[in-house]
């Protein structure tokens, strides 16, 4: 399986710390953001990534991640993504990339210590999602589940109002070839954007859409209030293992 991080964007939320750089090269206690979902996916056995981006500090990514080998990266690529055309169509630019097999998607603002290599190991087709329960699903697509049989999605929500769940759909997803013949079956939202929400609900229809929860830390980093939460988790748990590694010197 290959991955793709997603990290295109103009992060007008974080206006003015992203006058000057992308969002996701923005720090994460002591490491660009994007350092992140990219080790998510290595740890989960995953070498061969291409980073989608885009906007007027594109160049900067290959400054910072060269050819992606001090990660573990084992094989590195690149796309622009040329407007803001939605998570799905910056997808669509690694339909050659993907060479017809499975993939790993993960928006480039997910932090997490979550280990997904059995789900990765374990998957054959069709597409999964990754949840979590959150205090502000409103911000993100949300699950709706069958009152009849609550381990089935029946829909995705993207940013409800009043949200049917208090799960989120993280920005990590599975898929199998078929995506960018869904991506290409969808029409543009009324904000004229192609929605990863439109692709998850197309294999919901299929009867072909699979959810874990995930576990350990999660957060994206998109506000300055989960860019904050992120930051204070990773210093906490980094600060905590170099005292530990320091008292065994005592």
């Amino acid at each position: 399986m290959k991955g793709v991080v997603l990290a295109g964007g103009l992060g007008t939320r974080l206006y003015p710390l992203t006058y000057a750089t992308n969002k996701h090269l923005l720090p994460v206690y002591d490491k660009p953001m994007i350092f992140y979902p990219i080790t998510t996916l290595v740890q989960a056995g995953i070498k061969e990534i291409m980073v989608v981006t885009g906007g007027p500090h594109a160049g900067d990514f290959i400054a910072v991640l060269k050819n992606g080998r001090e990660l573990g990266v084992k094989h590195l690529e690149y796309a622009y993504q040329e407007r803001e055309g939605g998570i799905a169509e910056a997808l669509s630019l690694c339909e050659d990339f993907a060479d017809g097999g499975n993939i790993a998607v993960i928006l480039g603002d997910n932090t997490t210590d979550a280990d997904i290599s059995e789900a990765v190991a374990s998957f054959t087709s069709g597409a999964m999602v990754f949840l979590r329960p959150v205090p502000d699903p409103e911000r993100f697509g949300v699950p709706v589940f069958d009152p009849q049989d609550p381990t089935r999605i029946i829909a995705i929500e993207e940013k409800p109002a009043r949200p049917k769940s208090r799960y989120a759909v993280t920005g990590l997803y599975l898929y199998d070839h078929r995506v960018f013949d869904i991506i290409r079956s969808i029409k543009p939202s009324l904000r004229g954007e192609l929605e990863i929400t439109d692709v998850n609900n197309a294999y919901i229809a299929m009867g072909e859409l699979r959810w874990a929860e995930l576990g350990g830390f999660w957060s994206d980093a998109g506000t300055f209030e989960s860019l904050f939460r992120a930051n204070a988790y990773w210093a906490q748990k980094k600060t905590k293992r170099a005292c530990e590694d320091f008292s065994a010197y005592f």
